[in-house]
Parts: structure tokens; sequence; C-alpha cells
């Protein structure tokens, strides 16, 4: 069960992306046709013969607006450095990285691995191939294994300077 800091926290985050995703792409949108649409065409004789109506102006405005936000977008994700910098942020600030998240992970997979390195180590230490430095190192796999099971992290995120 969420603590009352943690459900406070997920209503701030709901209402963050509701607002800024949603509510304000839709007002923000809305006020920008409007506001170019009377301060400019509307000054501008030529333009207004152009677009005599705001409907007119707002149709071509969302085509022509769609298409270049999908073209920004595009090079924003596959040909910008700023995307892999946001990534970046996102995976050094993520506290899964550095600890198992719950569920099938933590429930399934990280005991099979512990599961398998332990019957792996008792295997090649019955039969003689299992030196000191290896030995010394699964065993440290193990610790850190348990450990993030128990629920404790493990790793540092990358500190920029």
């Amino acid at each position: 069960m969420p603590s009352k800091l943690s459900f406070a926290g997920r209503l701030w985050f709901y209402f963050r992306m509701g607002y800024n995703t949603y509510l304000t792409f839709v007002l923000g949108y809305v006020t920008t046709i409007v506001t170019v649409y009377y301060l400019a065409i509307k000054s501008i004789p030529a333009l207004l013969d152009l677009f005599h109506s705001l409907t007119t102006f707002a149709m071509l405005v969302a085509v022509m607006g769609s298409v270049a936000s999908i073209g920004i977008g595009w090079v924003h994700m596959k040909r910008s450095p700023m995307f892999s910098a946001e990534v970046d942020v996102g995976v050094e600030a993520n506290p899964y990285n550095y600890k198992l998240p719950p569920g099938f992970n933590r429930e399934v997979y990280a005991p099979i691995y512990l599961e398998i390195l332990s019957q792996l180590k008792t295997l090649m230490t019955s039969q003689n191939l299992l030196d000191v430095a290896h030995q010394k190192r699964v065993e440290d796999l193990e610790s850190k294994l348990q450990f993030l099971i128990d629920g404790g992290t493990v790793g540092y995120p990358k500190v920029e300077v």
C-alpha cells in the first residue's frame, strides 16, 4: 500500500501530465491561432484575401503545423543529440536502474539467477574447477543478487561535473 506521500506524489504526477500534455496544448494551440489571425491576418489586407475566415486559417495551420511538428519531432528523436541527453538523464535518475523493480524481476528472475549461480558454484567446487579468485567473484555476485532481492541497491548513477 503506497504511503500518503507516495499517493500525493502520484496525484501531482497525474496533474502535471494532464495539464502539460493536454490542457496547455489545446489552450496554446487555440490561443496562438486566434491571436495570429486577429492581430496579424486581419491587419494585412493581402493575407485577409487568402484567409477569409478564422476556420480556413485554422485548418491550414492544423495541416501545416502537424506536418512541421512531426518533422521536428522526428529530427529530435532520430538526429538530435538532445534526445540522447534526455534519455541519459532519465536513466541516471531512474531508481530501478540500481535496484530490482517489484514484480517478476524480484520474485522470479533474480532468484532463478541466484539459484543457477549457487548450483553452478556447487558443481564446479565438487569437481575442483573453481579457483579462489573465481570463487570470490561468484560469492560477490551471490551477495549482490541477494541484496537486490532483499530490496537493496547496487551501483551508482553517473555524476556529471
